[in-house]
């Protein structure tokens, strides 16, 4: 992922980086039209993220008793995973296989849309099994990007994958989604953290902080190993550390000073900030409450998380990876804060409501959070769709 204020780190993010802008650029005559068949055949692994989306969202509409036409049982039963693998999981191993920039790597992504289509249909055996293996794909694409330069961000990366597999492990041998819960946590924040710790390096380098950050990430991954034996205190560990990490990105990452900024720099780096304010809450509401005593409080700790801080990264960078997968433009434009704004407002709305027992605010923040990702595709689609047909006049 890119700077939000346009710079990059050395070796292999630079790399990354570099594909993402040869891909990304407006080309011409026979160099577009290669550029939009490889878009083209990379849309179908797309697709399977967003039909993921929309059965994840379906299900948890119906499991919060949303007004809706009543979702496959299959859809509500596997919500989570659905929406933390089959969609981000999808999302984030196809920008890898695109870095990567070897046709092996894309083997994640396609498995793991094709077993989040799988769970939905209904084969939920077989999805398990497809899903797992998309993590562990995923875990072998690091090792090769390690291979190439061996950093401190790669690796927090790699273990965030390596989190994805043990968890889907968990879940072959008939885990509930509950006990996997700490290592999708795990897999979303320290890839996200790994991501943003490059763009940090320069600070790091003069403040002799990174070994807080790998601390801290360290402290997560035991957070989720010490749930399988405790639970309780498991969930705490973890917590603590999202509260760290939380802390460590709001003050070290280049958004901060880049939300000063104006145009993209600054609307990425609203997003970032919002969602290390979401991470903050979920690390707060997992160190207080440990594993959630009720709907409600499992409900504000998972989205929290998984919604405010997770969705809040994909609206913040999709200017810049859409681009360098689809090979599609999607210029800047502040409409885009308009599904921001709402994704926020509704999730505030949500888990007040289930903290207060207010379960009429609670269902209409779940909805209207729900319907923000609707906007955002909207919105995007129809900013991308006003720059081809610019760029086609030019």
């Amino acid at each position: 992922m890119e700077d939000s204020g346009g710079g990059k780190g050395p070796g292999i993010r630079r790399v990354r980086v570099d594909a993402h802008r040869r891909e990304g650029k407006t080309a011409t005559g026979p160099a577009r039209t290669a550029a939009r068949m490889t878009g083209l055949r990379r849309l179908p692994l797309f697709a399977g993220a967003a039909l993921s989306l929309a059965a994840g969202m379906w299900g948890g509409l119906g499991l919060l008793g949303a007004e809706v036409p009543p979702p496959p049982v299959s859809f509500a039963a596997q919500h989570g995973p659905l929406m933390a693998l089959g969609f981000l999981g999808t999302l984030i191993s196809l920008e890898r296989a695109v870095a990567l920039a070897l046709p092996w790597g894309y083997a994640a992504p396609a498995l793991s849309a094709l077993g989040a289509i799988t769970v939905a249909s209904g084969f939920d055996q077989p999805g398990r099994v497809l899903l797992t293996s998309a993590g562990g794909w995923l875990v072998a694409v690091y090792l090769v990007l390690l291979h190439r330069r061996l950093c401190r961000e790669t690796a927090v990366e790699a273990a965030g994958a390596l989190a994805w597999y043990v968890g889907g492990l968990l879940w072959l041998r008939g885990g509930e989604v509950l006990d996997m819960v700490p290592w999708l946590a795990a897999f979303l924040v320290l890839t996200i953290v790994g991501e943003r710790l490059e763009l940090a390096r320069i600070t790091l380098a003069r403040r002799g902080t990174g070994a807080v950050v790998t601390a801290l990430a360290s402290l997560l991954g035991a957070g989720a190993v010490t749930s399988l034996l405790l639970p309780e205190a498991g969930w705490r560990i973890a917590g603590t550390a999202m509260l760290g990490l939380a802390a460590w990105l709001a003050v070290h990452d280049v958004a901060r000073r880049t939300v000063r900024s104006r145009g993209l720099p600054r609307y990425t780096a609203v997003c970032l900030l919002a969602g290390y304010a979401w991470l903050a809450v979920a690390g707060l509401l997992w160190a207080v409450q440990g594993v959630p005593a009720n709907g409600d409080g499992y409900d504000a700790a998972l989205h929290a998380l998984f919604l405010g801080f997770a969705v809040s990264m994909v609206f913040g960078h999709a200017p810049v990876i859409l681009p360098a997968v689809l090979r599609v433009r999607l210029p800047y434009h502040p409409v885009l804060y308009g599904p921001l704004v709402l994704l926020h407002t509704a999730l505030a709305a949500r888990i007040l409501g289930g903290l207060t027992g207010a379960a009429e605010l609670r269902v209409a923040g779940g909805a209207v959070s729900g319907a923000a990702l609707l906007v955002f595709a909207l919105c995007a689609a129809g900013v991308s769709l006003h720059a081809r047909s610019t760029t086609d006049v030019r």
